[in-house]
């Protein structure tokens, strides 16, 4: 029996907060993993108007 699978993605333009967060919590992980490659990290970010928000753990 053929397994049916469903894929699906999301887009969106430069500039729009998913894709800043994204940088953010990339430039994050970045930075751990090059003071130490086996740092465990699990970070979150989060934009409005004024505040950005980086959330998550580090091991």
């Amino acid at each position: 029996m053929a397994v049916k699978k469903l894929f699906t993605s999301e887009s969106v333009t430069e500039g729009h907060p998913d894709k800043i967060c994204d940088k953010i919590s990339d430039a994050v992980l970045d930075a751990i993993l090059e003071k130490d490659p086996y740092g465990r990290v699990a970070c979150e970010t989060a934009v409005t108007t004024g505040m950005v928000l980086v959330m998550g753990e580090i091991t």
